[in-house]
């Protein structure tokens, strides 16, 4: 069979271009929120904005109380080792990741792209929405026991579907549109509750230095250092790495800079993992709580103590925190279903999915097997972490083309070996220590399985093809206008103009252009670009 020759440039039709924004693309983005695109600078927002919107997780309850719930294992000096070093790590890893997305524009699906292939971001997308929907339960069934101590007579099925009907709505705007503000209105009103919680209790039972001092009568025997097994504990949330990847790429690269050091950097997790731990600790050894600490009991001690206003604080503090988290789990599944299945449905109406997944879970005994999921999915993500930054890092000092980061459809391969052998080898290791290594194998799954998908990805980068991240075609939009990033170019199938940066030319349609969510649910072009990079 003859392989016809490629078109010449005066072969192909010409860009529809425009240098403004369309008017049927910003009416989409003030729900959708670039969702399955590429964020265009127009569509950035300022330092207070991004911060404001972000600054949300700040104020989950599951800070507060997992300190606490560290120190009884450890104690309080080693907890406090191990969350300041904790607090570094999570600055200087969420400041790389910030800049970068800030740069790109690309979503964490998007951007996995680059690093395995079309199926390895299909599986990042599912990974990241099955995750955070997991925490919108843990943090949905805070508030839910919350308004059911507050108001027994009110059975607990009740409260999570108030708890579910108020939040959901909540996140049907994007983060520039929305988030920003909510979450900067009940800012102050969280601050005030965690300094008025303190002061509440000191009111109501004296203060005491024991909590500073405090030692378990039998450590965790985990065969290592306590500092060490804090530091590990906060490892398995590194997931925080791409929700801050999926905020951050709303920012200005202008202001990439100052978010990369405060908004995402240290002071912003100085503040979120050990301020908030110092006050969970001293709650948990100062008030006088039933049964074993956890997330639920420490909530309960603040409403017997607190009343009215100690549910007005849970109340705020949780809906900062799952506005974000509805946002970024219907923004996941979404890209999902795009990528992996071909359907394409409003953000909305995953939001949608993802509530009465959320309601239907909290009436579970969710708790019991929700953190033994969260320890085996928090291994694969801190390998994503791990491959994210090494190519970050090495693809960007060496200069190296790759440091573009091809996340296209239509020029990436369905499967990139160097990616997708240390994802899958390093967290099949820390799997199997989670598993079968008992209690020391699951502190040492996260920092073996972050060592060896580095060490793996550094040496598949040394020794990888080209065509192992990027399909070689012809005819790139992007080198057809003079600026990518400020013209619009009209997409032949949906027939919306978006940034020249993600759109493609369509082989199995005359090469006209496609956007990059056009090209990502359509089998006939995918098919038609592979042809094309073979020819």
């Amino acid at each position: 069979m003859s392989v016809s020759p490629p078109l010449r440039t005066s072969d192909i039709p010409p860009l529809v271009t425009s240098t403004t924004d369309d008017p049927k693309v910003l009416e989409h983005a003030a729900a959708e929120d670039y969702s399955l695109h590429i964020v265009p600078l127009s569509w950035r927002s300022g330092r207070l904005s991004i911060s404001m919107a972000w600054f949300g997780l700040m104020s989950a309850m599951f800070w507060v109380v997992v300190g606490s719930t560290v120190t009884l294992a450890v104690g309080t000096i080693d907890t406090l080792i191990g969350i300041a070093a904790s607090a570094v790590s999570y600055g200087v890893i969420n400041s790389v990741a910030a800049r970068y997305a800030a740069k790109t524009g690309t979503s964490v699906s998007l951007f996995s792209r680059a690093l395995f292939g079309r199926a390895g971001s299909a599986f990042a997308a599912a990974l990241f929405g099955i995750t955070i929907t997991y925490y919108v339960v843990a943090e949905g069934a805070i508030v839910a026991a919350a308004l059911h101590a507050y108001l027994p007579a009110v059975p607990i099925a009740v409260c999570a579907l108030i708890v579910v009907l108020y939040q959901a709505p909540l996140a049907m705007r994007g983060v520039t549109t929305w988030l920003d503000k909510i979450n900067g209105w009940l800012l102050p009103l969280y601050l005030l509750g965690l300094v008025g919680s303190v002061a509440w209790t000191i009111a109501e039972y004296g203060y005491s230095n024991d909590w500073l001092t405090y030692e378990p009568a039998a450590a965790a025997s985990s065969g290592v250092p306590g500092w060490w097994f804090a530091y590990t504990i906060y490892m398995g949330v590194w997931v925080v790495t791409m929700m801050a990847w999926d905020f951050a790429r709303f920012g200005k690269p202008a202001d990439a800079v100052f978010n990369g050091r405060v908004t995402f950097g240290t002071p912003f997790y100085v503040m979120t993992l050990f301020v908030n731990a110092v006050v969970g600790m001293f709650l948990a050894h100062t008030i006088e709580i039933e049964g074993p600490l956890n997330e639920e009991s420490a909530i309960l001690g603040i409403i017997a103590m607190m009343g009215f206003w100690g549910l007005l604080w849970v109340l705020i503090s949780q809906t900062r925190v799952n506005t974000g988290n509805f946002y970024l789990a219907s923004t996941n599944l979404q890209n999902f279903f795009v990528r992996a299945l071909k359907i394409t449905l409003p953000r909305v109406f995953w939001l949608g999915v993802v509530a009465v997944v959320v309601y239907v879970m909290m009436l579970t005994n969710v708790l019991t097997w929700i953190l033994q999921a969260l320890s085996y999915q928090g291994v694969i993500i801190v390998s994503w972490v791990a491959i994210a930054m090494t190519h970050i890092a090495l693809t960007s000092r060496s200069g190296s083309a790759l440091g573009t980061a091809e996340f296209r459809p239509g020029r990436v391969p369905a499967v990139n070996p160097a990616g997708m052998t240390a994802w899958s080898v390093s967290s099949a290791v820390g799997i199997a220590l989670v598993a079968f290594g008992g209690a020391s194998g699951t502190v040492w799954a996260p920092p073996v399985s972050c060592v060896l998908a580095a060490a793996i990805y550094a040496v598949a980068l040394r020794i990888s093809k080209p065509g192992w991240f990027v399909l070689d075609r012809p005819h790139d939009p992007r080198t057809e206008v003079e600026d990518p990033w400020e013209t619009r170019v009209r997409c032949h199938r949906c027939e919306d103009s978006y940034i020249a940066y993600e759109m493609d030319r369509d082989p199995s349609a005359d090469h006209q252009a496609i956007c990059l969510a056009c090209a990502s649910n359509t089998p006939s072009f995918l098919r038609a670009a592979e042809a094309e990079a073979g020819s």
